[in-house]
């Protein structure tokens, strides 16, 4: 007694009863709204468990009226065991029509949920984790804490009823024979507190391995076309080997493990059910109890013993879910992003339809969380019907500056603002909200698989055909499109498939300008482009009547050429340049 006191002691103190008490919490708010659903799942399980014993009893009075000769009794005993039984049938699949219908549906809610979460998080902390480890996390755990919902408090309070109806079953009939059924219970319980510390460990090791899976799969197919065009297949297959060898050696050495547990339990099981088969012929010989009685005990001692496995492995099974639930919360109790000024954005791009916005970075300071110090006292102002170039030595915080004007990374000092026109009386703060006035074109190839329409109408959903192709017209790309057979309703493959860089990037380009965005950034949006079609595409943007502050990247002079302002990021610093210094870079380019 002083031993497992002194476990359970430990448990809380390490920490685990803990974790459990707040997942189980955790979870719950999910399974709150399906309370009455679950409540109804648990009563058809006791329910189940009801009509399970009385048919028990049924079989029991069936031996004795035949051993003893009472057929009188014999057909209406059969009846009524032939209808528990068919209702305990009913029951059975009742309750696991439910058990599928609540698990899915939570398990929707919860998927949806930490999909939003991952989407609104901040994006400097979710973007250290590698898109698989999310993936994995988002399909996996989840569906092991929705089927927790259902498997863990009203599985375990149908198991606690059923083991206890059956024991009392048994004591009332013969006292002695529970002896014999309980007899394994020592060395269940002894088992699972043995596998308790492995399982913990395993649960945590193959989460991580699933992860890298999960991303070397990812990785290795979309970037399939790299992994041909280096001639590197049989580098990718044998790192997939290791993967796997590395996963196999892991499930192994808790396999083993599990196999050694399950001999040992097999065998107790063995010993345990023939001893209650011996006590019963004995009890049975010495007239203590009746044929049927036997019959009765050796079904209800199968059962306890189930019951007993079911409950003393609610705690192997709790501790997969908390390590579900931890990893779901790393992701979930990161810092949000702040949308709470959403009604001063509206109200800016109200009043500033005719005028546009103007943007203003004023003395800021920037360091990743790794340390990497990007900005230090650094200023930067666009306005509209401007293009604005942001230029600079690659790896020096053209991007950076970008994601800062993007509203996903927060300067640690200064300031960030919009204001309506070439007004700097009334500014808002930069935040998430404000992306609302922006319209993004980043680097590479951004396309959705589906129809151009279709990724046109991302950005905006009741755009019509006649401003779909408007605006692939200011993009230069209305040439190529109009000539293919289904015009905008042609199918775009996974990473513009089917397209060439340079037709991407003017499909990219024409979304963004079909949002009508007051603010364009263009984070080295030309870049496949030829020379003619870039200055076409940039003429087009400043020629249009709309007030639009556009902000590029480029190292392409011909960029420079046309743009209103040019900013030189280099050793802390965005400076405006000089024409002078211009006309170097274009030169020295």
């Amino acid at each position: 007694m002083e031993k497992r006191a002194f476990y359970i002691f430990k448990k809380i103190k390490d920490g685990t009863l803990h974790d459990i008490w707040n997942s189980t919490k955790w979870m719950y708010q999910y399974a709150r709204n399906y309370w009455k659903q679950m409540v109804v799942y648990t009563l058809i399980g006791l329910s189940g468990t009801a009509i399970s014993l009385v048919s028990s009893l049924l079989s029991k009075d069936l031996v004795d009226i035949i051993t003893g000769h009472q057929t009188g009794l014999l057909l209406k005993t059969f009846s009524l065991f032939i209808g528990f039984s068919i209702g305990n049938i009913i029951i059975s699949q009742i309750s696991s029509y439910l058990s599928v219908r609540i698990s899915l549906t939570v398990d929707n809610e919860i998927k949806k949920d930490v999909f939003d979460s991952i989407l609104l998080t901040d994006w400097e902390p979710i973007s250290a984790y590698h898109s698989g480890d999310l993936l994995n996390r988002w399909l996996s755990d989840v569906s092991v804490i929705s089927s927790g919902v259902l498997n863990f408090i009203p599985s375990l309070i149908i198991n606690i009823v059923r083991f206890l109806s059956s024991l009392i079953i048994i004591i009332y009939y013969d006292w002695s024979f529970a002896l014999f059924a309980l007899a394994g219970f020592p060395v269940s319980l002894l088992l699972s507190r043995t596998l308790l510390k492995r399982l913990q460990n395993n649960n945590m090791e193959s989460a991580k391995m699933g992860a890298r899976m999960s991303g070397f799969n990812q990785e290795a197919f979309s970037n399939l076309q790299t992994i041909k065009a280096f001639g590197i297949l049989n580098v990718y297959s044998r790192k997939l080997k290791q993967l796997q060898h590395d996963y196999m050696d892991m499930r192994m050495r808790f396999q083993k493990m599990s196999v050694v547990t399950s001999v040992i339990m097999a065998i107790v099981g063995i010993i345990v059910s023939n001893a209650c088969y011996g006590w019963g012929i004995y009890r049975v010989w010495s007239g203590a109890i009746t044929y049927g009685t036997m019959t009765l005990f050796l079904s209800l001692a199968g059962s306890l013993t189930g019951n007993l496995n079911a409950l003393t492995s609610a705690i192997p099974n709790a501790i997969t879910i908390t390590t579900s639930v931890k990893r779901l919360r790393e992701i979930l109790d990161m810092p949000r992003e702040d949308y709470s000024d959403e009604h001063l954005v509206d109200e800016l791009y109200e009043t500033s339809r005719t005028e546009g916005i103007s943007l203003s970075v004023q003395n800021i300071d920037y360091t990743y969380h790794t340390g990497t110090r990007v900005f230090e006292n650094s200023s930067f102002l666009a306005q509209p019907h401007e293009i604005v170039a942001l230029v600079g030595p690659s790896g020096e915080g053209k991007t950076t500056m970008l994601r800062i004007l993007l509203a996903l990374l927060r300067p640690q000092s200064g300031l960030c603002l919009l204001y309506p026109g070439n007004n700097p009386d009334e500014p808002i703060p930069l935040t998430p909200a404000a992306r609302k006035l922006f319209s993004y074109v980043p680097q590479g190839n951004t396309m959705f698989s589906g129809t151009i329409a279709e990724n046109m109408r991302n950005v905006k959903p009741d755009a019509t055909d006649e401003e779909i192709i408007d605006a692939l017209k200011l993009a230069c790309a209305w040439n190529f499109v109009e000539k293919l057979p289904n015009g905008i309703k042609s199918v775009i493959g996974e990473r513009g498939g089917g397209f060439s860089e340079g037709q991407s990037q003017r499909l990219s380009i024409a979304r963004a300008l079909l949002r009508k965005s007051p603010v364009l950034f263009l984070d080295e949006a030309t870049s496949a482009l030829d020379v003619t079609t870039e200055r076409n595409v940039l003429k087009n943007i400043m020629q249009d009547n709309y007030p639009r502050t556009c902000i590029i990247t480029s190292h392409r002079p011909t960029v420079l050429e046309m743009c209103s302002k040019v900013y030189g990021i280099r050793n802390l610093q965005c400076e405006e340049l000089t024409r002078k210094e211009i006309n170097k870079l274009i030169k020295d380019f």
